[in-house]
């Protein structure tokens, strides 16, 4: 099956997938290994959560928050609620967005939208 293409906010999903999952494995004292025992999650398939590559599905969150014994959320920002401040700072974006239709006097395309999105995001979301 063809992979989607990444958006900018998906890569830095995956960082912060990558660095949460390497910093609950080092605190647990496993090995990825013990993972894929218990849970037959496939080596390869860990490899790409754990170097930032790929973001797991939502059944693979789960499992894994179960092996760590941590919520989803502390795993994949994805799962985290979303709060009134949250949707607050997402109209923000899109306000900020919608009023900078042009650069330079060309339009802005929706894939620079989409890069932009995810700066602004990540930028706040480091911030916090």
């Amino acid at each position: 099956m063809a992979r989607t293409k990444s958006s900018p906010q998906d890569a830095v999903y995956k960082k912060i997938i990558s660095n949460n999952l390497s910093e609950l494995l080092a605190a647990s004292g496993k090995k990825k290994i013990d993972i894929t025992r218990q849970y037959e999650i496939p080596a390869t398939t860990l490899s790409g959560y754990f170097s930032g590559t790929r973001l797991p599905s939502n059944e693979n969150v789960k499992k894994l928050a179960k092996f760590f014994n941590v919520s989803e959320s502390d795993i994949d920002p994805r799962f985290k609620p979303v709060t009134n401040d949250e949707e607050n700072k997402s109209h923000k974006i899109e306000d900020i967005l919608d009023s900078a239709m042009t650069f330079n006097g060309k339009p802005l395309t929706e894939n620079d939208r989409n890069v932009i999105r995810g700066m602004i995001e990540a930028y706040l979301d480091n911030k916090e």
